[in-house]
């Protein structure tokens, strides 16, 4: 967990790991009898790696954080409640009994990887922050997010499921991520923009792979990937230009804008339509024809901003 360092109390612990998309468990003291370490109605925060505020501290704590990370392990929402008397068999000899109650919360926040930090990038993160998605931010380049000096702004960097990341070969980062992540490429470089698609349709872990740019910047990848053999059911997974092209304008703004559109009919129904809305042209392998590559039509302009 990155939580801050003044992090302590159950209900400040719950906002951050529901920020930063982590599971966690609620440990509630329901009843107490006789002499407790605490009263009912304490609360204390167990996730994978972590805990915040107490029920009392000893052997009876001890056990109910084993047993949160064991019900949190099964990687499913649920509650249970367990009786705890305070006698020799917890090390206790308080004498009392307590009544414990877990409630297991699961994240399933959709994770994803924006590539390149330039002007679309920072106004995009930002926007896909405010939705349930873990983010890891990526450039090559080491001025745009380390320290005072950093290009993107310091506001985006402290958002707490945002995570940027500077590697000289940001490629490398691919085979890092979690299973399903979606990858938005925005780069200041076409060659990187390649090595990236190229690497990532590698990846079976992988899904959406969306890259900036033309459509004529999109079909040439499309060719070069096949004739490097890729297959049609790697390169579905690549689209470009990357948005909703019925949103029209170029400023980074507008592109984000569209972007996120795309993303969020993604979220909320992942289906063909959901990818491809009827009324614009991107480039995939269902729709990319090598016999009529040179006279495709699109219906609206192509956005040629790049990430830079």
């Amino acid at each position: 967990m990155r939580a801050p360092v003044n992090v302590s109390t159950w209900y400040e612990a719950i906002n951050v790991c529901q920020q930063q998309g982590l599971g966690y468990v609620i440990i509630t003291v329901l009843l107490s009898a006789g002499s407790t370490p605490r009263e009912a109605g304490c609360k204390m925060i167990v996730s994978a790696s972590e805990q915040f505020d107490t029920i009392g501290g000893g052997h009876l704590e001890h056990e109910a954080v084993q047993t949160a990370r064991e019900l949190l392990a099964n990687n499913k929402q649920a509650q249970k409640t367990v009786s705890y008397p305070l006698s020799s068999r917890l090390g206790q000899c308080c004498g009392g009994a307590v009544k414990v109650l877990y409630e297991v919360h699961v994240n399933h926040d959709q994770h994803m990887a924006v590539f390149g930090a330039g002007h679309v990038a920072q106004s995009l993160v930002p926007m896909l922050a405010q939705l349930p998605m873990q983010i890891s931010w990526v450039d090559s380049r080491d001025n745009f997010f380390n320290g005072e000096s950093s290009r993107v702004s310091q506001s985006s960097l402290a958002l707490t499921n945002v995570k940027a990341i500077t590697n000289d070969d940001p490629t490398e980062e691919l085979a890092k991520l979690p299973d399903n992540t979606w990858v938005i490429i925005l780069t200041h470089n076409h060659q990187l923009d390649y090595e990236l698609v190229e690497t990532a349709l590698k990846l079976p872990t992988l899904g959406f792979v969306g890259m900036i740019g033309s459509q004529t910047k999109a079909k040439n990848f499309m060719i070069k990937l096949e004739h490097r053999g890729f297959n049609a059911l790697q390169m579905s997974k690549f689209i470009s230009p990357i948005g909703d092209l019925s949103i029209p304008g170029k400023r980074p703004l507008e592109v984000s804008v569209s972007i996120c559109a795309q993303l969020i009919r993604l979220l909320h129904g992942p289906s063909q339509n959901a990818v491809l809305p009827s009324q614009q042209t991107q480039v995939d392998a269902s729709t990319y024809d090598k016999t009529a590559s040179s006279t495709a039509t699109q219906t609206l302009p192509p956005q040629t901003l790049k990430g830079n």
